[in-house]
């Protein structure tokens, strides 16, 4: 085990990562390679070396983060534009959209994450065979410190499945790396090994793991985060990229002796154990959605509550039953725009917290429109913004109508007047938008910067930049330039923006300090709903302690309680009857209410692959408003169009990320996924 440490810490001196207080360095406290004994008798250096632990989960290890750092959270539903001119170039390190979504981009690019996770992981198997040396440390720190640090291990691991599919499981023993490479080489494991391996891992640390943290300590995982983690990995573990998978790229992922690694064999209880696992999160009774106060005064940026359609079911019902006393619009915005610290907010079951090398805080200063001095580059797609519902819980007129999937109806035409505004008719728009954005669910205005919203940037300098209504036409400050600075849709997006938030004079601390969201509860609640409804059959499946047998089948009111709190939260209607009869009807439904709630969350991208409808889904076309139009031809700006920046495709290598080169180069055993190059 010496000979591991010593040549570990060679590795950890090159290229550490600066991270904030939560995730210290600990290289200056190793530079003269201290012995193991020495370091876990230290409190303060064992300390210090399960914070470095967690330090390689910040830059690309992050799960919600701009495109600077990972591309991962941009798929068919939002787009960044601002590298797409003198950026697109492969040598500038750079990958802009277009050459995202066309997999034009190299084995060697945006690849920190392989060797950052594999580092981490390193560090935290020392750290879970060294620890109990300490006996500084109570029994029950102790304890808690080596579960820590399996989670952490076990979250490398599923980062490293979710991006590039099976990968090497180091053996727990470690690598002797003084021996020759060939002798150390590593096959990668099979989907469901790893998947296995994970699981097993998280449930290990979810028993040492507590319920809760304290305010300084948000960053690290709880029992819940444990088990959440595990769900997810399940969840994946069950999908069809993983469950039953026949095609071409399952054909030729395979490892050095010819091994399949997606499992060709479909196991229908592989969806009941990813159903119990995301049951074991909702039994502890830990989490709960976050709802804010139904208002009836207020300002232009916490307006009155605005009551959605009068439902018989809901409206005159108390959370969590209705939303008679709660503001859809403003319980979910407040989850993701900094309005709420992570120890405020229950629905929040992992996060680096702000421990972030590129932060929530960059994507909305990249959101923000250029009166703000935003980058005003990251957008929607017209897809994403077709996927809302109208207030009422019915599809919008006119939906993806271009692609080829309308119900015949016509986009609605018209704008709203100042007559309309003053007689308080279509809230919350102001005077000059589109009809087709009236009358939308709250979580539409609460993620929708359409043309003509309203930006409210309270922390600018002076008055009359606040409450800026913002449109998008050729011409308008904030529409079509010769520059980078404008929406190739002409779609924005609100989500992650407070009232308070401006980039003045490029000001980063003028935006609101932002949470990331790497799981929360409603993703849980809504992976049990799908899980529930894949299943055919009836299973017994314990529960994660063995204290209780979960009966898991295809129950109807288990479903609801997955996605009905979704969607009362979020101020529509559930689903009738008929819908959860069907289960091709609810798994469409399903699929909608993730695109939805969980948008700009980096969730869309690999949704899409693990039900295998990347295919379909990132080669239709990407539709946005005639940019091109003044506010003159107001009609045809809001005619939507292709985007014809954004050409789409999708092949077999975009299925997982490719290994770098020099991953194969150094292990022999590794293999390489389909579709792309082995070597130079």
């Amino acid at each position: 085990m010496r000979k591991i440490y010593l040549i570990l810490l060679t590795i950890l001196g090159v290229g550490m990562i600066s991270s904030c207080s939560d995730y210290l360095e600990s290289d200056q406290y190793f530079k003269d390679r201290l012995t193991l004994d020495k370091v876990f008798t230290s409190e303060e250096y064992t300390e210090q070396w399960l914070a470095h632990t967690y330090s390689f989960l910040q830059g690309m290890n992050q799960d919600v983060a701009s495109k600077g750092i990972t591309p991962h959270c941009f798929a068919d539903d939002m787009y960044y534009g601002d590298r797409d001119v003198e950026y697109d170039i492969k040598e500038s390190g750079q990958l802009s959209y277009k050459r995202f979504k066309l997999g034009e981009y190299s084995e060697n690019e945006k690849q920190e994450g392989w060797g950052n996770s594999y580092k981490g992981i390193r560090n935290a198997t020392i750290f879970i065979q060294n620890i109990d040396k300490n006996e500084i440390f109570s029994e029950k720190k102790r304890a808690d410190y080596k579960a820590q640090a399996r989670f952490v291990r076990a979250y490398y691991y599923w980062l490293l499945l979710r991006k590039y599919g099976p990968i090497p499981i180091i053996p727990e023993e470690g690598i002797d790396y003084t021996k020759d490479y060939d002798e150390i080489a590593t096959p990668r494991s099979s989907y469901e090994e790893c998947a296995k391996y994970i699981s097993n891992e998280m449930l290990l640390a979810a028993k040492d793991l507590p319920l809760h943290r304290d305010e300084q300590a948000v960053a690290r995982p709880t029992r819940g985060a444990a088990l959440a983690a595990r769900a997810k990995v399940l969840l994946y573990a069950a999908s069809p990229l993983a469950n039953g998978n026949n095609d071409e790229v399952a054909q030729e992922l395979v490892d050095d002796e010819g091994r399949r690694l997606l499992s060709s064999e479909y196991d229908e209880k592989k969806w009941a154990k990813a159903a119990a696992a995301a049951r074991d999160v909702i039994e502890l009774g830990v989490y709960d959605l976050y709802t804010a106060n139904f208002r009836t005064t207020g300002d232009a940026s916490y307006p009155p509550t605005i009551v959605p359609p009068y439902n018989s079911e809901f409206s005159d019902q108390n959370w969590p039953n209705g939303w008679a006393n709660i503001d859809p619009f403003e319980s979910y915005r407040a989850v993701f725009n900094g309005t709420l610290r992570a120890s405020e907010n229950p629905e929040l079951i992992f996060t680096r917290g702000q421990n972030q090398s590129e932060s929530v805080q960059a994507m909305v200063a990249h959101q923000l429109p250029r009166i703000a001095a935003g980058w005003n580059t990251h957008g929607m797609t017209q897809k994403q913004c077709d996927a809302y519902y109208m207030n009422d819980g019915i599809d919008a007129p006119g939906k993806d109508k271009e692609i080829g999937r309308g119900d015949g109806s016509e986009r609605l035409s018209g704008y709203v007047t100042r007559e309309d505004v003053e007689a308080g008719r279509y809230k919350p728009l102001a005077e000059g938008v589109s009809l087709q954005y009236a009358n939308r669910e709250p979580r539409f205005y609460a993620s929708v910067a359409y043309n003509g919203s309203v930006w409210h940037l309270l922390n600018e300098d002076e008055e009359k930049n606040r409450h800026k209504q913002v449109f998008y036409y050729r011409g308008s400050g904030d529409g079509y330039t010769n520059t980078m600075f404008w929406l190739r849709s002409g779609i924005g997006i609100m989500k992650f923006v407070h009232p308070r938030d401006t980039y003045l004079r490029g000001e980063i601390g003028r935006i609101v300090p932002k949470e990331e969201p790497a799981i929360r509860y409603a993703d849980i609640l809504l992976m049990y709903a799908e899980a529930i409804n894949e299943l055919d059959g009836t299973y017994e499946i314990p529960s994660w302690d063995g204290s209780q047998i979960y009966t898991v089948t295809r129950d109807i009111d288990e479903m609801k309680r997955g996605i009905r709190p979704v969607r009362i939260r979020g101020g529509v209607p559930d689903y009738p009857t008929e819908v959860y009869s069907n289960k091709e009807e609810f798994r469409k439904k399903l699929k909608r209410e993730r695109q939805i709630e969980l948008m700009g969350e980096g969730q869309r991208y690999y949704d899409l692959r693990r039900w295998k409808d990347a295919p379909v889904e990132e080669s239709l076309p990407i539709y946005g408003c005639n940019v091109l139009m003044n506010a003159a031809q107001r009609d045809l700006f809001h005619k939507p169009v292709p985007v014809w920046s954004f050409p789409t495709t999708f092949s077999k290598k975009m299925w997982f990320w490719p290994i770098q080169h020099s991953e194969l180069k150094r292990n022999k055993r590794l293999t390489q996924n389909p579709g792309w190059t082995s070597y130079d």
